[in-house]
């Protein structure tokens, strides 16, 4: 199918990317369109619908012309979507009951304190992988069918479709016609039993779900409908790809499988390891979810989440003003004292996996008369690659599978630094892609494969990444990472 494109929807919490792949798997036009945050003075976070819906239309639109291609050259499309984030929308109509729960809300903390306070927490997490929280998706739709009045009732008569911000696309780019989500977002929603791969019935009737308001799950490469978006393509063409933007990222990454892991660094980061076609359900503050289902096989991962990595970057820069820049933060590091033995542990609101001591506050330590500006701003970018070894250290223990390398994406894997300090103190090798837009690029690779335009063998061989190796003495960067550790212990000591 020469002179054809394969469409990527990246569809993030801040906004919504378009892009087009050739034939020869490569970016040719990419085209963003921002959407509103709405928060209140509770902090409760939210989304409009209606205006990501616009925007994908809107980007499509947008990145169709800035490539300068026909319309009829579009042959597929793949979606890869902020996870967690909810919606309930009318089944007739798809008119929003209520805006989109973003992923990082709270507000339905009192319904897992309540479901917890009855005893149904180890069941809910033995069932779904992931712990009772309410930054998934089952706590964000009760709280809705809770508030909104009269969602209920039409959510026990089956008017309603509760779901995630993939089927709410899938639905309305197919005009109605198709609800469904792939395995990849229906395990992040806590109410799908990722062994039987269905939903929990007595799960959802924790949280007050009628299984009947839910999408119907399928594979995560097979056919979500087809769309004309909204009478601009004359030919409809079929949305051939749904992914979780994690997942779309690990796939784009060819962790197709066991043991490969990538990891994605950002405001904060997710470490994704391929565990294979059975899950490993952790002990240590891990959470285990479907990676995908593709070629009718499913794949499981563990994962761990990380609240502040490249933030830490930007507190140094806007809060204590040590930096102008991120780049200066990089140039710093690299110019510091290799003889400081400054840490930092960016504690700000406890500390998560695999510690998980919510009490637990920041500290800089080590401090001697040595230490300056630079030592400083050293200890802070360095805690990004420790804490990320952590999570990584602990995907060893428990899944037993031996790691090789990593690969990784996200704006801080752009320092040559940090990414040469990750390499040395995991002892692995660091990978690092030229391109970034790894969530979109795979759910359009995942797409691209499942019509026969893209051979999976052909197309990860396109990929060029540069390969960080370590250069530090095994006695050194052990004694390095003990030294984090010793750091770790008096943050948690709560002294």
């Amino acid at each position: 199918m020469p002179d054809t494109y394969i469409l990527g929807i990246d569809q993030s919490t801040q906004g919504t990317k378009g892009l087009l792949f050739d034939q020869n798997c490569r970016l040719v036009a990419r085209c963003d369109r921002p959407h509103a945050q709405i928060i209140n003075e509770k902090g409760w976070v939210e989304h409009d619908p209606e205006e990501i819906y616009r925007n994908t239309i809107a980007v499509i639109r947008d990145v169709t012309e800035k490539a300068g291609i026909r319309k009829d050259q579009i042959a597929a499309m793949g979606i890869s979507n902020q996870r967690e984030t909810a919606l309930v929308w009318e089944r007739t109509g798809g008119k929003p009951v209520y805006n989109a729960v973003v992923w990082q809300c709270a507000r339905g903390e009192a319904i897992c304190s309540r479901i917890k306070a009855v005893g149904h927490a180890e069941q809910i997490k033995e069932s779904t992988g992931l712990p009772l929280s309410p930054y998934f998706s089952a706590a964000k739709i009760a709280w809705i069918l809770e508030n909104v009045e009269g969602a209920a009732d039409k959510a026990e008569k089956g008017e309603l479709c509760c779901g995630t911000v993939d089927s709410w696309l899938v639905y309305r780019l197919t005009s109605g016609k198709n609800f469904k989500t792939d395995y990849s977002n229906a395990s992040r929603t806590q109410m799908f039993n990722i062994t039987t791969l269905q939903w929990d019935e007595n799960v959802c009737g924790y949280f007050g779900i009628p299984v009947r308001c839910l999408a119907q799950v399928c594979g995560s490469d097979s056919c979500f409908g087809e769309t004309d978006l909204e009478g601009y393509l004359e030919h409809p063409i079929p949305i051939h790809a749904v992914l979780g933007d994690s997942h779309g990222a690990l796939f784009g990454q060819d962790c197709r499988e066991p043991g490969m892991v990538k990891a994605t660094y950002g405001t904060g980061s997710s470490v994704m390891l391929n565990t294979g076609e059975q899950p490993v359900f952790s002990k240590g503050g891990l959470v285990t979810s479907l990676a995908w289902s593709i070629g009718g096989k499913v794949s499981y991962v563990l994962e761990g989440n990380i609240n502040y990595t490249g933030s830490v970057i930007g507190w140094l820069k806007k809060d204590l003003h040590l930096v102008e820049s991120i780049e200066q933060a990089y140039q710093f590091a690299s110019a510091a004292n290799p003889l400081d033995k400054t840490y930092f542990i960016p504690a700000f609101t406890g500390m998560g996996a695999p510690y998980w001591d919510s009490e637990a506050t920041g500290l800089f330590t080590g401090i001697t008369r040595i230490t300056g500006q630079a030592e400083m701003v050293k200890a802070a970018v360095d805690c990004i690659a420790y804490q990320i070894t952590d999570i990584i250290n602990l995907m060893r223990k428990e899944s037993g599978l031996e790691i090789q390398e990593l690969r990784v994406d996200g704006g801080p894997t752009e320092s040559e630094y940090l990414m040469q300090f990750q390499s040395d103190i995991l002892e692995i090798p660091v990978q690092v892609p030229d391109l970034q837009e790894l969530s979109g690029m795979g759910a359009a690779y995942a797409a691209g494969i499942a019509i026969g335009f893209y051979r999976a063998e052909h197309i990860f061989s396109k990929v060029n990444r540069k390969k960080h190796e370590g250069k530090m003495a095994t006695e050194k960067s052990a004694g390095l990472y003990a030294g984090w550790e010793k750091a770790v212990r008096l943050a948690l000591s709560h002294e």
